[in-house]
């Protein structure tokens, strides 16, 4: 516990705290709904605006990688604050799975209903470079939100990412470093293996565990979970069962971490296996309070939302160039600066524990 409280006062020394700790937003929709009703199913899960915006206004649809994750209901709740407070209509749909291509069908849809930009979270980093390339060429804005086209960044406008994802795999092998008394067997529990985002951050954490610090930790695994619930409980479960040693299992996906967790209670062995990596506090609360797990962290999804949706809005009116360099206001939430590659970070990231927990609500 001492070296928990060390790193987490380390980690929090070196960041600051989001604004206010419960975010001023409206409560979240359990899931991602259409702010201009009325809606169509276009397939088994998932819900569309069928009408156009109104006369004058900017349309902006986002399209994140799957319906069914409380993660993605936490972006949406961010746009549909700040879809009150400036002059967007705003709409959000998805596949009902986080498969490579499953979005090319709604991107081409949202062309075809006039959207002026559409934010993305990409299920992968050259599947959709067509299909953005066409909606470009017809003025649509592409702004990806949470992920990434990394090395293909010349397929969208700009990015909206909640962290440096640049850091996030080293803060990641630091925090389960920092669980493990720096020792012992874990694994890697991930979405799917074309995750843009996930991968990028598995490569930090090897390159993290070069550091001598962690000679003592090995990385025995890395599986698969798909962002799905069952599938993630089945690789969770299959870890503990190949491994009967493992110390650890890292989650860097929110739906991932909440089935470790589930295994590791229904299996009895939180006293032997620890979990961690990134999940929201509202799904982890109860495994946090209850023992079951020691620590998650992870940045404001809403925040993130906010943000994208007022660059999408200056995008949009000619305002907001995604230069390096370049600002822009983001209603209360002040300025933000865009970066190379036309990347705007939305803010740090943060630990929850048992004894903070209770502070926030996304």
């Amino acid at each position: 516990m001492k070296k928990l409280r060390f790193f987490l006062m380390a980690f929090g020394a070196s960041l600051t705290l989001l604004a206010g700790c419960k975010p001023d937003t409206p409560p979240a929709s359990p899931t991602a709904t259409s702010a201009t009703p009325p809606t169509t199913a276009t397939e088994a899960g998932t819900t569309t605006a069928t009408t156009s915006a109104p006369a004058g206004k900017v349309r902006v649809v986002y399209i994140p990688k799957n319906t069914g994750n409380p993660y993605f209901d936490g972006v949406v709740k961010g746009f549909e604050q700040a879809s009150k407070e400036i002059d967007i209509d705003f709409s959000t749909t998805a596949p009902a799975q986080p498969d490579p291509t499953a979005q090319i069908s709604f991107i081409k849809d949202e062309i075809q209903r006039g959207a002026n930009v559409i934010c993305i979270t990409p299920n992968s980093v050259d599947a959709l470079n067509s299909v953005f390339d066409d909606a470009r060429a017809k003025g649509v804005k592409i702004l990806t939100v949470n992920a990434d086209l990394t090395g293909n960044e010349s397929h969208r406008d700009g990015a909206i990412l909640p962290t440096d994802f640049d850091k996030l795999g080293a803060n990641q092998i630091e925090l389960i470093g920092s669980l493990m008394k720096y020792t012992g067997k874990f694994a890697i529990l991930s979405a799917t293996a074309d995750a843009p985002d996930q991968n990028f951050w598995i490569k930090g954490m090897k390159e993290a565990l070069k550091d001598p610090k962690y000679a003592k930790m090995e990385l025995v695994g890395i599986v698969y979970g798909d962002d799905k619930d069952q599938k993630s409980v089945t690789e969770a479960e299959g870890l503990l069962t190949k491994y009967p040693d493992l110390k650890g299992i890292l989650a860097p996906t929110s739906v991932g971490v909440a089935a470790v967790a589930k295994v590791v209670e229904s299996r009895k062995v939180a006293d032997k296996v620890i979990v961690t990596g990134l999940g929201t506090p509202n799904t982890m609360r109860r495994y946090l309070k209850d023992g079951i797990i020691p620590a998650v962290a992870l940045w404001s999804p809403p925040e993130m939302g906010y943000i994208a949706a007022y660059a999408s809005f200056g995008m949009s009116k000619g305002d907001v160039k995604m230069t390096p360099d370049a600002s822009f206001k983001t209603g209360k939430m002040g300025s933000r600066i865009v970066g190379k590659n036309g990347v705007v970070i939305a803010g740090p990231p943060l630990v929850f524990t048992k004894d903070n927990v209770d502070k926030y609500d996304f």
